[in-house]
């Protein structure tokens, strides 16, 4: 999706912030700046095919076992052209996997494997995850995952979160360059659905969740640091810590009984995504129970 493209799909945004009394200069520095294209993935709308929750799973020959369950294959090819800023392959599969609940210690819930074209793979059990065997309630959990066809639409995103954390009172301020953050992020909320499309997964754009203040890429990062310096994540190379550095890689909404609000989020280095180094992709959920 082009700039050009963008604003004109912007338009019942535009029209509702100005209407609230926000400046016309403060709106459009806020679309201008922020807004990014991104994928709507979602089993209705008139898209292509591009993959499908659940199904088979099929891993590289030797690859081990993901830690955590699968949730969606992606074929990458599939994907309309331009249809986000990510510098994703132009080919292959993507899988993603993650468990949709927060234990509160930050721990990195999920993970993405990359499958290139041509392969060799090996279908592997799905109940073959690191928690299936040892409490009823993670099965009960697995036995609620999306199991049917994604179809893309390509889409528009602006900010859900509207601040930036600091470490001395008042502990946040608005997003740099826009002193209107927090009315703009809500008048987005507002006219989101008349805009984009639903759906329960997202390829890039802006992380949403069910209480947002700050940018949940951001607290990604953070934990990511902690994770590397401890030797748990990232395989020993340096992790940045400066948040344009990082993107949002995918965003999942389960909706699945008992983690009602549950949201995923797959953030990742655009460095390591550019170079495919998928192994650095460190997963978040945001769930109040």
């Amino acid at each position: 999706m082009t700039p050009e493209e963008m604003r004109e799909r912007l338009g019942p945004f535009r029209d509702m912030a100005v209407a609230r009394g926000i400046p016309v200069e403060d709106v459009e520095r806020w679309t201008d700046d922020t807004a990014r294209p991104c994928v709507t993935l979602a089993e209705g709308g008139d898209g292509p095919v591009v993959g499908r929750f659940g199904g088979p799973l099929l891993l590289p020959v030797g690859t081990p076992h993901p830690f955590h369950p699968f949730v969606a294959s992606i074929d990458l090819a599939a994907l309309p052209a331009g249809a986000t800023d990510l510098p994703l392959p132009p080919d292959g599969r993507l899988l993603l996997f993650a468990y949709p609940e927060n234990f509160g210690d930050g721990e990195n819930m999920g993970s993405a494997v990359y499958v290139p074209v041509g392969t060799a793979v090996e279908e592997r059990d799905k109940e073959g995850w690191a928690w299936f065997d040892t409490h009823d309630e993670y099965q009960e959990v697995f036995a609620q995952f999306p199991q049917e066809t994604l179809r893309a639409t390509v889409d528009v995103s602006l900010p859900y979160h509207h601040c930036v954390e600091i470490p001395e009172e008042p502990y946040s301020e608005p997003l740099p360059g826009h002193p209107r953050a927090e009315e703009l992020a809500e008048v987005w909320q507002e006219t989101q659905d008349d805009i984009s499309s639903p759906g329960q997964l997202q390829l890039g754009g802006y992380a949403d969740e069910e209480a947002i203040d700050a940018d949940p890429v951001a607290q990604a990062m953070r934990y990511a640091i902690r994770e590397a310096a401890a030797g748990r994540w990232g395989g020993g190379a340096p992790v940045s810590g400066d948040l344009a550095d990082w993107v949002l890689l995918a965003d999942w909404n389960p909706w699945i009984d008992g983690l009602e609000g549950a949201t995923v989020h797959w953030a990742i280095p655009r460095e390591d995504l550019a170079a495919r180094r998928f192994e650095r992709v460190f997963t978040t959920v945001f769930w109040n129970p």
